[in-house]
């Protein structure tokens, strides 16, 4: 299934010009450490499954879901069965200022069970299999449909989440409301100002709460912490600016925010897992992006 791995970076290809992949696999074939800039979700139809990501070991009963963010290094043991394995081009999602909001689900790789939550979970599968159904109709509006349903799972997640998060701070939804209006403005700060210092204070002073609870609340009600969404903003405007050879690797951590080299090359791999002029390299070498050499 892997057909271009480099080290141990996967250049997924789209067939057809789609932005989406869609294997309906039953291959019992080892699939080693990597990593891609593609959304994976995979179901399992037939037999359980095990993915490996990081330290962690998921195994996955029949019609389980596991949703492995970009850039999340993972390995498939071979084993045998059946299963939906799905994959879409991150950036129609990261590049859309207005689904800001869902990208703390692709924080950390998510197992979908019925005991996650039965509601959740039967949602998750009819996306799933009604994603099946669209990539095989393969009309003019497909990929359109796909989208929309791969939104739909990854926005109800991230109620989940946030409901989650209000059960473990125990205080009432008119509190987690305002929680949610004081983080937008804080995000949106973050933001229009990535580029540049961005101090704990001035966050702080923004949401209108201590230091202290702010960092606190921030982390449960995200899912990361102000630092990590900091960082990673400062990457994704890093990836962007990558895509033009002409910029060198020194401007572009400037540009993105970030203090020094030695950090942005850091703090690039902890997200990508790879350096920014590795990175840059694959995708001159590889055509997946509109650059040149």
């Amino acid at each position: 299934m892997i057909k271009n791995l480099s080290g141990d970076y996967e250049t997924v290809e789209y067939e057809n010009k789609r932005f989406v992949m869609l294997y309906d696999n039953n291959e019992t074939e080892f699939y080693p450490m990597h990593w891609h800039n593609a959304v994976e979700i995979i179901m399992p139809i037939e037999n359980p499954f095990t993915v490996k990501t990081g330290d962690s070991e998921y195994i996955l009963q029949e019609r389980d879901i596991i949703i492995i963010p970009p850039g999340e290094l993972h390995t498939l043991p071979p084993q045998a069965g059946r299963r939906i394995i799905f994959q879409c081009d991150n950036s129609v999602i990261s590049s859309v200022s207005a689904l800001e909001a869902i990208l703390p689900v692709f924080q950390n790789t998510l197992l979908i069970t019925p005991e996650t939550n039965r509601d959740l979970y039967l949602l998750a599968k009819k996306q799933i299999l009604d994603i099946y159904s669209e990539y095989y109709a393969n009309t003019e509006i497909s990929d359109v449909r796909i989208y929309m349903n791969l939104i739909n799972l990854l926005v109800a997640v991230r109620e989940h989440q946030i409901e989650m998060s209000r059960q473990s701070l125990a205080c009432a939804k008119e509190k987690i409301l305002q929680y949610s209006e004081k983080f937008k403005l804080v995000m949106k700060y973050i933001d229009q100002n990535y580029m540049y210092d961005i101090s704990l204070d001035k966050l702080a002073d923004i949401a209108g709460y201590s230091k202290f609870h702010f960092s606190r609340i921030f982390k449960q009600y995200n899912s990361m912490s102000y630092i990590q969404y900091i960082n990673m903003r400062r990457t994704r405007a890093a990836e962007m600016l990558l895509l033009d050879p002409s910029i060198p690797i020194t401007e572009v951590a400037m540009r993105a925010g970030f203090s020094s080299l030695s950090t942005f090359n850091r703090i690039f791999k902890e997200f990508k897992h790879c350096t920014p002029s590795s990175y840059q390299r694959f995708y001159c070498s590889t055509g997946e992006l509109p650059i040149s050499e």
